[in-house]
């Protein structure tokens, strides 16, 4: 059975998209409104330019792009905006930092698939006892996170009782991630923070014969290992989910693919995980990941999924 859907995140205490259009954006992270480019936003704003000047901070574009659509420039930031602040999202308290590629350390739509993922990890654990009551088990479980970046799904999934091993080739990035984890009270659950590049993890992982119950991914579209490995996703993307399959234990329980800037369909990383369907049963799902205005009340299209659960 294959699901199509739209999973939309809508605005909370510590985020909320105001308005889009233009090619930008408008969002609050907690208490600070920030404005960026966004390239998907193809439609009018909402609101006066007079509200959006009111923003704390502007990202400008410098007239570089790097490969994979990523964007350089700078922010312009009022003097009472810190460099880093903590907000509560998701679950999760999380450091928000404005980058050079106009990032946050914050990926707000993804905040579907993190509650997904506890659903899944947290249904897994529970048992019906003879009186119809539910127990948990608490079996091992454990996920392997891809292109892990600042650790959110990392932690959702440590939180609803997983040991998890976190890639990312960023230094900063995994540092970032490990912020995250003290301010969100879990810095001693059981997750390893590796900073590697993800292809030569996982065929290190083959060769010493390791397994996962869980894998998820977000690959960007261009990318550089620690080391200067690079990474292409026309080029390399095939060869890892064939090695991640390889990695699976004989019950696995989900796999999870991200699209955030290639360019391809959600039908594409669908076809990849047909093999786990004939293979162990259970379910497809693939869609796009939105956030919803708090003011128009339109989605804005911010990434695809493919993911399947036993």
């Amino acid at each position: 059975m294959k699901i199509s859907n739209i999973q939309i995140t809508r605005p909370s205490e510590g985020y909320e998209l105001i308005d889009s259009g233009e090619g930008e954006k408008l969002e609050r992270f907690g208490a600070v409104i920030l404005s960026r480019p966004d390239p998907q936003a193809l439609w009018k704003k909402s609101l006066p330019s007079s509200k959006w000047k009111k923003a704390h901070g502007h990202f400008g574009r410098n007239g570089t792009s790097l490969p994979g659509n990523e964007e350089r420039g700078s922010w312009t930031l009022h003097t009472d905006v810190p460099a880093k602040w903590e907000i509560s999202f998701g679950g999760l308290k999380l450091w928000i930092k404005p980058t050079a590629f106009k990032h946050t350390g914050l990926f707000p739509e993804q905040s579907m698939n993190w509650e997904w993922m506890r659903e899944k990890i947290l249904g897994s654990r529970k048992d019906k006892g003879s009186n119809g009551s539910l127990s948990f088990l608490a079996p091992e479980i454990e996920v392997l996170n891809l292109f892990g970046y600042t650790g959110g799904a990392s932690l959702i999934c440590a939180q609803a009782g997983a040991k998890v091993v976190h890639i990312d080739s960023s230094k900063s990035a995994v540092n970032w991630a490990r912020e995250n984890a003290e301010i969100s009270g879990l810095k001693d659950m059981p997750i390893r923070w590796i900073i590697e590049d993800a292809r030569l993890f996982v065929e290190r992982e083959i060769k010493r014969g390791r397994k996962y119950d869980a894998i998820l991914m977000d690959p960007p579209a261009f990318g550089h290992g620690p080391t200067a490995e690079l990474w292409k996703i026309e080029n390399n993307f095939l060869e890892l989910i064939e090695n991640c399959m390889k990695l699976l234990k004989d019950k696995p329980l989900f796999f999870l693919i991200n699209g955030y800037s290639a360019g391809y369909s959600a039908i594409a990383y669908e076809n990849n995980l047909l093999e786990l369907k004939a293979k162990y049963g259970g379910t497809i799902e693939i869609g796009e990941l939105v956030i919803e205005e708090s003011q128009g009340k339109r989605l804005l299209p911010s990434g695809i999924f493919a993911r399947w659960s036993a």
